[in-house]
Formats: C-alpha cells, structure tokens, sequence
C-alpha cells in the first residue's frame, strides 16, 4: 500500500492487518517511477510476485477553465496519468517474465463520462485511463494479463464527511437514493481483479447509484 504519507500507508497497513490480512506500507510520490519501482520490488521481495495492481491515487485540483494554471494542469497529469501508468508498466513487465498473467485496474470517475463544473483538468485524466485501458488489450493480452477500470461516482469517505451537506446533496440526485459507500467501490474491484472476471478486459465499470443515466449537477 503506497501513500504520499508514509504515515498513512501505515494506518491503512495496520487496519488491514487487523482483519487478518497483509499489507507493506510503502510511502512516496507515486508518480515517481523510482517509488513506483520500489513498490514492485517490495511486493516481490514480500510476496515473491506480482499478481494484481490497482492504480488507484490521484488528486482533483478545481479551477475554472479560463483561469487553471498550468502548474496544476501539469500536476494533476503526472499523478493521475502518469503514476498509473508507469505503475501499469513496471507490474506488467514483471507480471510477462513470471508469466501466468495477472490483472491490472485503474480508477477513473464518473467525470471521465459526464462534464463536472471546474473539474476539466481532473476530468480528461480520468477519461484518458478508461482509453489506457482499452489500449492495452492490444500490449497486455497475449500475456494473459486483464486491464479494465473503475468509475466511482459520489462516495462517502473520510474526505467527504468534512462536508455537512455532501450526503444529502448526492442523496437527493442520485436515482437509488444514496452515494455510494467505499464497500460498494472495494466490492466492484475486487471482482475485476479476481478469477470470476478473467474473460473481461478493456472495459470501464461506472458504480455511482445510476447517476451517469441522468446526471444532475451537485450545484
């Protein structure tokens, strides 16, 4: 588990051991292919290989179109775009020389299908990792290896919480009446990293309530 904080990987690691699972926290910049090398040497080094890969960080920076700075633009690339994929390739070359395939996920967001107030930047990122993912059927599948993606729409977390109308807000415009907890999220990946899904592949599963159907801005 990697985290720009150390710290929290820690906490994250520690929560998961809890529930009898194990987990190496690995802190660093994830859009940094040294960090990115680390955490696949760490994984073969605790584990002996490398099975699954979820490429799940990034960052939302908001900012009106006319005004959005290109050190933000840039910054938003390189974490978003850039850490999942170099995380992409370092796990697929291992996974080719352990060659018994392997799954790799991303996580875009439901503002990679539907346009989001001041979200451009973040938007195009998130699109460009369901195209990522359908590109890499061609690279990826004659090693056995599955690429797909994850659309999370508005989902209760620790970050959330910190605004009051948030669940209310999303309540009211989702159409099953609710965001989506981080169980429903977890659950999702979790089957299209497992055997059950080893004949899907360059596909985007969007999990928000059915809001993409609809849509209505949160503002």
């Amino acid at each position: 588990m990697n985290d720009i904080e150390l710290s929290l990987a820690e906490e994250g690691a520690q929560i998961i051991k809890k529930e009898k699972g194990n987990c190496i926290p690995v802190g660093g910049d994830c859009s940094d292919v040294a960090i990115i090398q680390t955490l696949i040497d760490t994984a073969i080094s605790n584990f002996g290989s490398v099975d699954i890969v979820i490429a799940n960080a990034g960052i939302t920076l908001f900012g009106d179109f006319l005004e959005y700075k290109p050190e933000d633009f840039y910054h938003v690339m390189k974490v978003n775009l850039g850490g999942s994929f170099f995380l992409a390739q370092r796990a697929a070359r291992q996974m080719k020389e352990q060659g018994r395939g392997g799954r790799i996920l991303f996580v875009s967001s439901v503002t990679g299908h539907q346009a989001h107030k001041n979200l451009a930047a973040y938007s195009m990122s998130k699109a460009a990792l369901e195209m990522l993912a359908k590109n890499l059927v061609l690279e990826l599948s004659p090693y056995k290896i599955t690429v797909n993606a994850i659309a999370p729409g508005a989902t209760s977390t620790e970050r959330t919480k910190s605004d009051p109308d948030y669940e209310k807000t999303w309540a009211r415009i989702t159409p099953i009446g609710k965001p989506a907890s981080i169980q429903d999220i977890a659950r999702t990946a979790l089957f299209l990293v497992s055997a059950e899904a080893g004949h899907i592949t360059g596909q985007t599963l969007i999990v928000d309530g059915g809001w993409t159907s609809v849509s209505p801005s949160p503002y």
